[in-house]
């Protein structure tokens, strides 16, 4: 199909679950202002437990909010993102129906269900329980959160779980709006959750040597600093409501955004080492399929880890890309304030991007106080967001272990 005869795709519903409980805006105020939302973490198993600087959701009532009935058939990356999905759909005026085949759900997921497992061999080794629980495999499994959002809502079309590392969520995003764009679907539920506070998780992290450390009065994850030491890791969820552009003025939806362009592609180079030559690719592709330049973009939130092999990779490829431009192009990594949340990070910074766009503040990288030199060459947000009138356009990147590459261009409409 050629580009003249996709269709256009928007933005009607977004939702992210905040760690605070306060509210989606609530928490895009608090990264906008460089608020770090790090706090101590302790594991609960019965296992020698771990202590690490996280980003975690507390207070987070999913029982009260979904009802008891289904609370238990879920792990806790399943409730995270059945609440973000909920709240982008009441916020896109959209009711529960008993069949809808023009209507999907693309999610994203790491480690979905990794839970359920962990607590089943909590109780055969630590317990000496002789059964799992019979809900074991229901939580466990990795399409859980996306099922459970399509029998809810009576969503018929293609209901898929992606699980691409840390761009995960981002291609659930940019395929739902594939589908929409080529004629298959008339709207996608898309975003992503995961819960990587894991005793086993933290510890693989821990052994990789590229987790933070730090404490409540220490930031821990400070991308693109000199005095970076790694990543912070984070749990949480984003979903956003994309629709056909005809079809959400004909029923009158209120439009946040345009989704204007998608670019993927994979390195094929090393599993854990970013690649600068595929990075450009990606977001070459996506500027094209958003037709549209590389000035016309007036932000990007940046994969930003605050890995010291990641940062400059990221900003050489971002210089390559947007050329004698690329100096006075705002950019920042929210990871700083959000930690990351592997497959879920893609959609809470598509999220964030799409509401730097509409209150036109872009938010910092937190912490950042000292730029590295080999991270410069772009115009780093520092300390409280930056003021946009006139932006019209953002770009989100996610680039994952395995050399999987996706980029996501929105666009103001009207």
């Amino acid at each position: 199909m050629s580009r003249s005869d996709k269709r256009r795709v928007v933005v009607t519903g977004l939702s992210m679950v905040d760690p605070l409980g306060e509210g989606t805006q609530a928490f895009f105020e608090r990264v906008a202002s460089g608020h770090v939302h790090q706090r101590t973490f302790q594991t609960g198993s019965t296992a020698p437990t771990l202590t690490t600087p996280a980003v975690y959701c507390d207070p987070f009532d999913f029982k009260a909010r979904w009802g008891k009935p289904a609370h238990p058939a879920t792990d806790r990356y399943a409730q995270l993102g059945v609440y973000a999905a909920r709240e982008a759909w009441l916020q896109a005026q959209l009711d529960p129906c008993e069949h809808d085949a023009d209507t999907g759900v693309m999610w994203g997921t790491a480690l979905g269900g990794m839970m359920a497992y962990e607590n089943g061999l909590d109780r055969a080794w630590l317990q000496h329980k002789d059964r799992a629980s019979p809900l074991a495999v229901v939580q466990g499994m990795n399409n859980s959160c996306a099922s459970h959002l399509a029998i809810e809502l009576g969503l018929g079309n293609a209901c898929l779980t992606y699980s691409v590392a840390c761009s995960s969520a981002a291609n659930a995003i940019g395929e739902g709006y594939r589908r929409i764009a080529d004629g298959y679907a008339q709207r996608m539920l898309v975003g992503g959750s995961d819960n990587p506070l894991l005793y086993g998780v933290i510890k693989a992290w821990q052994g990789m040597r590229v987790l933070a450390d730090g404490d409540d009065q220490q930031p821990a994850c400070r991308p693109f600093d000199v005095a970076r030491r790694g990543l912070m890791l984070g749990e949480g969820a984003a979903a956003l409501v994309l629709e056909d552009f005809d079809a959400a003025m004909a029923r009158g939806a209120t439009v946040l955004a345009e989704l204007a362009g998608y670019g993927v592609n994979c390195d094929h180079d090393n599993l854990v080492r970013p690649n600068q030559a595929g990075q450009i690719l990606a977001m070459n592709a996506a500027l094209d399929d958003a037709q549209i330049g590389p000035e016309d973009i007036g932000y990007i939130n940046t994969h930003g880890t605050a890995t010291v092999e990641g940062d400059p990779i990221e900003v050489a490829a971002i210089r390559d890309v947007f050329g004698a431009s690329a100096a006075d192009l705002p950019v920042s990594a929210t990871k700083s304030s959000h930690g990351h949340m592997m497959g879920a990070t893609g959609a809470v910074e598509a999220a964030i991007s799409v509401l730097a766009l509409i209150h036109k503040r872009l938010p910092p990288t937190a912490s950042l106080t000292d730029i590295d030199p080999a991270c410069e060459g772009v115009r780093h947000i520092q300390g409280q967001a930056l003021p946009a009138p006139d932006i019209r356009a953002v770009m989100s990147n996610s680039f994952a272990f395995g050399g999987s590459n996706a980029v996501l261009v929105f666009k103001s409409v009207g």
